[in-house]
Order: structure tokens, then sequence, then C-alpha cells
């Protein structure tokens, strides 16, 4: 057990602040983004590294660019600009179940690049709700008429269940003060048992599989979308800020260069999830799926319906969506056009500066416009009855500003570069690299499904930012102990933080959807089983294929220190 431990006291103090760190984040005994603020106390009292020091790597180009997308997404979802897009995008595929599916599906990964992945998955989740119960209520009516023409006399007794169960489906929306949102979803469903003869809520088992599936495809959806950018998820940034620091000399890892190589995969794995997960509750029909000129059901007419009658709620697109959607536009177009890779870039324009500009600027750039382009203006009246305006209001507020900035997050981020340092200060990170190097004589491969699985499992129990601030510090000296270029398991490893698909509390999004009262564990489990092979299998694909060719992984490349295997004391 004491080759086990650094025999060098600093080595030895800064794993005692590793450990505990860890274990206070994979048991939440305290708040994640308190347990963030440790290093900066242990750090200075073991000696490892000056306060100044660690309290500068709480705050690094990454928080810029979290403010700047923040003040993008507090806008897109002040002017609603979010529930257009998402409406839009459904109306196109139609109404067939399959396709409606896949059409949620596409709209919440794309919300998802942009906003944070939880509240995609909040706000499209009472949309899907109201065409799902929309749908069943269809399916009631529709067997209602054909009773009533069958017996030629009105089933009383039939309208007092549906009378019920839409009464009932009403109070769903209505919180229960004093109680949680699933114990009021077991109080209405145990009252609904009790008023209804066939003891369930859904008319028939096709129904309650249709809203579990709606269910899932939004919360993995919203996952798999965060994959797409950097700015998608809190997990993708916090990888690429940890390797530019790190290895300064690479400039390989920007915005363009992670969609190239994060959008494929997302796209595959968003197609075969769904296909998977329509199969898993409703089957798959190939044949009926893409069978051309059918007329429309009931269920299909009445979903397209309730759609149309939501985005008709939105009303004209208003100036402040416009503006909003070309302040978007622009912060992508910089972003992708900076250092494409392939051509020069605009940032090649300041060739006195090289690598001065980063992602930051352009989202600190369009950030701020947000505070300054007018959204209408503020009037009064004069004592004479005249109108006039004093003053502007803004697209956005500070104050509105506050409410969505994720400040855990920030500070979450802040204490894992901070441990980041101290592991290399202390020269734990060369001492965990050296007795990790015996990997070395496992294929590549091998190593790197290893790790993914590895990830995948932590991040089920654990938050997701937590997973892969601890991880980044262990797994990139791994890379260097066996001279392997550390993108080729940063990069998988990154990804699969975000497949935390089998438990509600895996991340919030599930928890979101699970709220709803139509899921079991045991049916997410079993989906999120098959997205995570999935994930996983096209994760390994993506590096063989197209990451392999976007970068030059079969070399170990000149940016990357070596380690040395000397002798540890």
């Amino acid at each position: 057990m004491v080759l086990l431990l650094p025999s060098n006291l600093e080595e030895a103090e800064c794993a005692y602040t590793l450990f505990v760190v860890a274990i206070f984040w994979l048991t939440e005994a305290l708040p994640l983004s308190v347990t963030a603020l440790l290093p900066g106390l242990m750090f200075p009292l073991f000696g490892i590294m000056a306060s100044k020091n660690v309290a500068s790597a709480y705050f690094k180009d990454f928080h810029l660019l979290l403010i700047g997308v923040i003040c993008l997404a507090t806008s897109i979802e002040k002017w609603n600009l979010h529930k257009r897009i998402a409406l839009r995008m459904v109306m196109m595929v139609g109404v067939n179940p399959a396709w409606l599916t896949l059409g949620f599906m596409s709209s919440t990964a794309f919300l998802s690049m942009w906003l944070s992945n939880t509240s995609t998955a909040a706000m499209v989740m009472p949309i899907v709700e109201a065409v799902a119960q929309q749908i069943i209520s269809a399916e009631a009516e529709v067997e209602a008429t054909q009773m009533t023409h069958f017996s030629g006399s009105t089933n009383h007794g039939l309208e007092i269940d549906e009378g019920v169960e839409t009464n009932e489906r009403k109070e769903k929306t209505i919180p229960v003060p004093g109680y949680s949102n699933d114990a009021g979803k077991i109080s209405r469903k145990t009252e609904l048992e009790k008023n209804s003869g066939t003891g369930t809520k859904y008319r028939t088992e096709r129904d309650h599989m249709m809203c579990k599936l709606m269910c899932l495809c939004i919360a993995y959806s919203s996952t798999i979308g965060g994959l797409t950018t950097i700015t998608g998820t809190s997990t993708n940034l916090i990888f690429a800020e940890h390797f530019n620091t790190r290895y300064p000399d690479c400039h390989c890892i920007n915005f363009g260069s992670w969609f190239m190589l994060s959008f494929p995969a997302a796209i595959i794995i968003l197609l075969l999830s769904w296909i998977w997960l329509h199969w898993l509750f409703l089957g798959f029909n190939f044949k009926e799926m893409f069978k051309c000129g059918k007329t429309k059901t009931a269920k299909q007419k009445a979903c397209a319906e309730v759609i149309k009658q939501e985005y008709q709620k939105l009303g004209p697109m208003r100036y402040q969506e416009i503006v909003t959607l070309v302040l978007f536009t622009v912060m992508a177009l910089l972003w992708f056009s900076r250092d494409p890779g392939f051509v020069s870039g605009w940032s090649a324009l300041f060739p006195e500066y090289p690598g001065f500009a980063t992602d930051s600027t352009v989202a600190l750039l369009v950030g701020i416009l947000f505070f300054l382009i007018p959204a209408k203006r503020l009037t009064k009246t004069t004592p004479t009855g005249e109108i006039v305006a004093f003053d502007y209001s803004p697209l956005i507020t500070w104050k509105e500003f506050q409410s969505f900035m994720p400040w855990d997050i920030a500070i979450l981020v802040g204490g894992g570069f901070a441990l980041a340092d101290g592991c290399e200060e202390s020269g734990l990170s060369k001492w965990i690299g050296n007795k990790l190097s015996p990997l070395g004589s496992l294929p590549v491969w091998l190593i790197i499904l290893i790790s993914s699985l590895l990830v995948t499992s932590i991040t089920e129990v654990a938050s997701n930012p937590a997973t892969i601030t601890l991880l980044l510090p262990i797994l990139s000296p791994l890379a260097e102990a066996i001279q392997v270029n550390p993108l080729y398991i940063l990069i998988p490893s990154t990804l699969c933080t975000s497949f935390a698909f089998l438990l509600p509390v895996a991340n919030p999004p599930n928890a979101i959807v699970f709220s709803y009262g139509h899921l079991k564990v045991i049916d997410m489990v079993k989906a999120g089983l098959g997205v995570n092979i999935v994930g996983v299998a096209v994760v390994m694909l993506g590096m063989s294929t197209w990451i392999g060719a976007i970068f030059d992984l079969s070399t170990y490349p000149s940016w990357a220190p070596t380690i040395s295997n000397e002798t540890m004391p």
C-alpha cells in the first residue's frame, strides 16, 4: 500500500487534497461549488501554491467565454426565440409519430448547442407534454364517436369518464403547495385509479409507451446536442480550457475544430438513438413510416393542430427576436471563421498579436451588444398630456443576466483549474504519469475504451463537470507517460462524460423529464444503456476515422511534454 503513495511531502499533500475534493464531489456532502473552493484553502496551508496564485486559477479565459454565451442565452429565452425555433422545426417534419419524435429531437439538439441542456429540456418538455396529452385526448374522442355511431345513442358513462380524465389532465399542471412534483403526480395517479375502471391514466399501453418515448427523446437529445459545440455544455468548456492551458503551443482546439470533430458524432448518435428508442417503445416499421400520400389519422391531425396553435400564440416575429437572431448568427460566424484551419481566418488580420484573440473575445464582443442595443423605448406622460420617450430598455438587463449566469459552474470549473495547477506545481501529475506508464504495453484502442467506459460509469453517479474536472489532470499525464497524443485519450473521455443516460439523477435533463410521471427508473436504465453503448461505439469509430483525419493522432506531437520514466524515490 505504501508503494501506491507519493513519498515526496508536497506530492502527498496534493494527493490528499485531490482525494478530499473527489470524495466530496462524488458524495455531494457539500455543494459542488463550495467543495471547489477547498484547493484555495488547502494549497496555501500545505505550502503547495501561494494564495494569490491559487486565486488566479479561479477566473480564466473560460469564464469570459461563459459570460458572453450566457448573454446570448438570456436574450434568446427572454424574447421566446427558442420556442419559435423549436415549434417551427417540428412543424417542418410533419405529424407522423416517428417523424414528430425526430423533429422534437432535432429541435432540442439544435437549441442545446447554444443554450444549457437543462434550460432546453425545461423549455421543450411542456410543449411535448401538451402534444402527447392532445394525442391521447384525440384518440379518446375518436373512440367515443365510433361507439356513439355504432350504438346509435350517446354513451353517457363514457362522457363522464372522459370528463374526469380531461379535468385531471388539467389539474396536472397545477402545483400543490407543500408537495414535490413527483408526490403530486403519485397522488393524482392514485385518484385517477380510483375513478377509472381500467386502473390506469392511459387509455392504451401504446399511449403510455408514446409518452415514455417522447420524454426520453427530449432528455437524451438535449444532452447529445450539447456535444456539438464547445459552448454547448460545461464539460466541453472545461476540456478546452484545460487543454489550451496545459498545451499552449498546440492551437488546435477552438470552436471550429471542435464542431468538425463532434458534429458528425452527434448526428450519428442522435439518429441511432432515435431508431433505438422508437424500436424499444413503439416498434419500428420502415414501410409504414416512409409510405407516401397516407391520410393523416385523427391523432396526427390533433397533434398538428396543437403545434400550430402554440406557434400562432407567439404572433409575428418581433424586432427583439430578429435582433437576437442576427447577433446569434454573427457570433456563430465569427467563431467559425476565427481560425478554421483549412484557410486563414480573421485572426490573421492581427499578425502582431498571434493567439491574443480567442473565442471568448467574440463572445464578449457580441455579449456587450446585448446591453447596448435598445429593445424598446420607455415613455412617460407629461403634465400637458404629451407622451415623450425618456429612456430605452436594452435587449437584456444586468439583473436578467445575473439570474441566468451559472455562478456555481463558474466556481466549480475554477476549482478544477486550481487542482490541475496544484498537481503540476507539486509534481503529482508527473508521479501519476510514471505510475501509469506500464499501461503503454496495452493497445491504444483498448486504453481509449477503458478510459471511456470508466468516465461513462462515474458520470452516472457524479456530476458531469466534477467528473471531467477530476479526471483531466489524471488522463493528461497518462497520455504523456505512454507517449500517445493527448487528444487521443482526452477527446473520447470528454465526449463520454456527457453520456449520463441511465438514471434520473445522472443529469438535470433526465430529472426534468422523469418528474412528469410517465417513466420508471427501469425504463430509463433500459433505454439509457442502449444509448450509452451507441455513444461509446460512435466515439470509438470517430477516433479511427474523421477525428483522426482532422488531427494527426498517429504520432506523439512536439507540443506535448515528455515524461521520463525515472525511478521515483
